[in-house]
């Protein structure tokens, strides 16, 4: 014998409960089936709100009433031929004349008792077990219909009455022995002692159906709602959330204590007691496995089975120096708690006895608050006690296991997960059972959290990074068509998978949390993206709140550079090509390095210094093996390079600048390059990564540039003025030229010192061969003390300069 419950959420409509018929059609004919129904979905809520109106001598209960009546009969006929309809509708109408005759008395009375409340909202079931018997005889499955009030006698507890479970199942058992028919039966009704309509509170229907399955000893109770099953996690919060396969007792009883809403544990408790199986099951994809509950649930390798979480919770501590070693403490306090009715949720006490600490909803907290100041109000005033701290705005995240007891190192993984996302734990308990690692946290968090853990503990094949980019020029559009290119690869090769959630450029910003579609990016934000502004653009990176976020700046803004700290201080990796921040004042760069170290975080600029070479991070692997840096010299304006080397006797200086803007080597002003300062950046980056305390001012610059050069206010007066020079840089490059030397613009570090300026390196010298717009930089080092070692390439143009970006990402990513 197998009992089936179908909830309201599945018997919504007649092609509902037509579905619902060929769902039982499935079972093996013969079988004996017990079939418990709720009331059609959302007609329990309007019944109570009936009442209430009419309490409230509003008269608009009647029409109400006319809703419920008409949906029922829009059902009938729906379902039931011509023939049969009048019968039933007849019968319909009936029931509800009787729900009219209690409202019209609860209007009268102004009075809606739970006695009262009970006798209506009976209804609700009775009407939908009185349709779907019908509508079963009907198809030719021929109904047994049973007033579960005939079966399930209670207490007078009104609203959630308590069952006389023994005299109940002798009912049961009695009534149902003999019938080899369908039995429908209406769940949530029964009937106390003195025969008045008692219900059985929440989740009365599913304990309807538990109370038979145990009293006829059934081989499952197959529960149909729908959804798919008991899920890993809130499908609402993770995407990646996928129906648990099973799960033992105890599993479920945890998960649906933390919030999982498919089953509520004292409804199921009957069948829990006596070991029968329950079965959760989707009645709109009835082919799907679902989760069965059992006392033995199958074993699958997850240690983990899910998570869940309890909303809106407060934690409330006690603590004070008067309570260590003083017997009593605890029953006071928890004896305070139970004489007002507070739940509490979650308790953790430090083993000094110094503190208690409980979570309780935070609707109790003013209660709870009141009752253990006035109960330890004597050792407050002597400062035995202190005052009762609350903190609100908390929730409180379960992970649940059976098998979590023999998993060594389950909870540092749980902790470690969450905190190199920035998610804070405020307390920690956990049960001897080692079932249960529950963790408050601030309720801001809980998607994050979730999503975070089930990432770590479900789906640790596929990382998924988040990505949040400031400037889509050249460099920023490269990497966007780098990332879409490689998306395929890292995927199926690496198990990372990159989304690009936000997108901005001087003027509009675009977010998409489901990832910007890398093929039509320009597009998506010229039509759909809103007005850009910095602190917009953080705010929505914060409310989205996801893990494993990424923050890249592409622009050469010192405003962007600004809100750095911002996205660090949120536990977000900052990746940046635009050297401005690690320039900047020394204090600065090492509050951004700091910041990142205590956020658990990346701060990564690798390609302020040679685009895509790895420079920077070569220095951090000398310094991080023990080697100390001593000198570099270092070529790293690859638009200086390829001036000097494309000036010769054939092309005059300016000729050599203007070709090198032309293909787009240096700035739309090439004043900027030829200065020298952005090399002086660079530089002064090196040494900082070397060890080095320096400020740019610090930076000594020797100008190759007649000084008239850099005071005229056009590019095309330069351009004059450079021409006007001609003789002067003819004289530099003869004289480079006579010794068979060439000319390099170079940075050197050495000593806690740092230069730049214009120099002539000979056949012997690691610079003389360096082609087009390459960079160099050699170091020398304790161990590469006579021969110094080089990093060479490309150290411009913007896809290497991206490809350097992307590394860094995938630095984060791989972490």
């Amino acid at each position: 014998m197998k009992v089936l419950k179908f909830g309201g959420s599945c018997i919504r409509s007649a092609g509902d409960i037509q579905n619902m018929v060929r769902i039982i059609k499935r079972y093996p004919e013969g079988e004996r089936l017990i079939i418990v129904v709720s009331a059609f979905d959302g007609i329990t809520d309007q019944l109570n709100k009936c009442g209430h109106l009419a309490e409230n001598v509003d008269v608009t209960y009647q029409d109400l009433l006319k809703e419920i009546e008409f949906r029922h009969l829009d059902i009938v006929n729906d379902i039931l031929s011509v023939t049969k309809q009048s019968k039933v509708k007849a019968q319909v109408k009936m029931l509800l004349n009787d729900v009219e005759g209690i409202c019209s008395g609860i209007f009268l009375l102004c009075e809606y008792s739970a006695r009262t409340k009970d006798a209506l909202l009976a209804f609700g079931e009775t009407l939908s077990a009185y349709i779907i018997s019908e509508f079963m005889n009907h198809e030719g499955l021929e109904t047994v219909l049973i007033d579960s009030r005939e079966l399930i006698i209670t207490d007078d507890n009104f609203g959630a009455a308590n069952v006389d479970l023994p005299l109940t199942y002798e009912r049961i058992k009695r009534r149902l022995d003999k019938i080899n028919s369908y039995v429908i039966i209406p769940g949530f009704i029964s009937a106390s002692h003195n025969n008045y309509t008692t219900t059985l509170g929440r989740g009365g229907s599913d304990y309807t159906a538990a109370i038979i399955a145990a009293a006829v000893q059934a081989s499952v109770l197959d529960k149909w709602t729908n959804v798919d099953g008991i899920m890993t996690a809130d499908p609402k919060a993770v995407r990646d959330a996928f129906p648990i396969e099973t799960l033992s007792f105890e599993e479920a009883m945890e998960l649906a204590h933390f919030g999982a809403k498919v089953i509520y544990p004292p409804t199921l408790y009957p069948v829990f007691e006596k070991g029968i199986p329950v079965c959760i099951k989707n009645a709109f994809s009835p082919e799907k496995t679902g989760t069965k509950i059992s006392a033995l649930a199958k074993e699958n390798g997850q240690v983990v089975k899910g998570l869940s979480v309890i909303k809106n919770i407060a934690l409330v501590t006690v603590s004070g120096s008067g309570m260590v070693g003083i017997p009593g403490i605890a029953d006071r306090f928890f004896g305070t708690m139970a004489v007002q009715k507070i739940n509490i949720i979650f308790i953790t006490q430090a083993s000094s006895e110094h503190s208690i600490t409980v979570g309780i909803k935070q609707s109790d907290v003013e209660l709870a608050d009141k009752a253990i100041s006035d109960e330890f109000s004597g050792e407050i005033s002597l400062g035995k006690v202190n005052e009762v701290e609350i903190e609100q705005g908390l929730s409180i995240v379960a992970i649940v296991g059976d098998k979590m007891k023999s998993s060594i190192g389950l909870a540092g993984r749980a902790f470690h997960t969450l905190g190199k996302n920035g998610i804070n734990i405020r307390a920690i308990a956990q049960g001897s059972t080692e079932r249960n690692i529950s963790m408050v946290i601030d309720q801001n968090d809980v998607r994050k959290a979730l999503n975070v853990l089930h990432e770590s503990f479900f789906l640790s094949d596929t990382r998924r990074v988040h990505l949040f980019l400031i400037g889509v020029g050249s460099v920023g559009s490269a990497l966007l068509q780098q990332i879409n290119e490689q998306y395929p690869f890292l995927k199926e090769k690496q198990s990372i998978e990159l989304k690009v959630i936000g997108l901005a450029n001087s003027k509009k910003m675009l977010f998409l949390e489901d990832g910007i579609k890398l093929t039509n990016w320009k597009k998506e934000l010229d039509s759909s993206g809103e007005p850009m502004d910095s602190s917009g653009f953080i705010r929505k990176v914060k409310e989205l709140n996801l893990r494993n976020s990424v923050f890249i700046d592409e622009t050469a803004d010192e405003e962007i550079t600004k809100i750095y700290d911002k996205f660090l201080s949120s536990s977000i990796s900052v990746v940046t090509s635009n050297k401005i921040a690690a320039s900047s004042g020394y204090n600065n760069y090492k509050r951004l390095l700091e910041l990142a170290r205590k956020k658990n975080v990346k701060f990564l600029y690798e390609t302020n210094v040679g685009a895509g070479l790895p420079i920077i991070k070569t220095i951090h692997d000398l310094i991080d093996s023990g080697d100390r840096v001593l000198k570099i010299q270092a070529v790293l304006s690859g638009s200086l390079n390829f001036i000097f080397n494309s000036f010769d006797k054939t092309t005059s200086f300016a000729e050599a600048v203007k070709i090198a803007q032309t293909k787009g080597y240096t700035e739309p002003d090439p004043r900027v390059d030829l200065s020298g300062d952005d090399v002086r950046r660079k530089i002064l980056i090196l040494a900082r990564e070397s060890g080095a305390q320096l400020e740019i001012d610090s930076i000594e610059c020797e100008p190759f540039l007649p000084e008239s050069c850099l005071k005229v206010n056009t590019v095309a007066e330069f351009y004059d003025e450079l021409d006007k020079h001609n003789c002067f840089f003819e004289k530099l490059r003869k004289r480079a030229e006579t010794k068979g030397y060439r000319l390099r613009y170079i940075a050197q570090y050495e000593n806690g010192k740092a230069g730049i300026g214009l120099q002539s390196v000979g056949p012997d010298h690691p610079f003389f061969k360096l082609d087009g717009k390459d960079n160099i930089v050699a170091i020398n080092t304790d161990r590469y003390m006579e021969q110094p070692l080089v990093v060479k390439g490309a150290g411009a143009g913007a896809e290497v300069t991206a490809s350097g970006v992307f590394a860094d990402i995938m630095r984060i990513a791989n972490q």
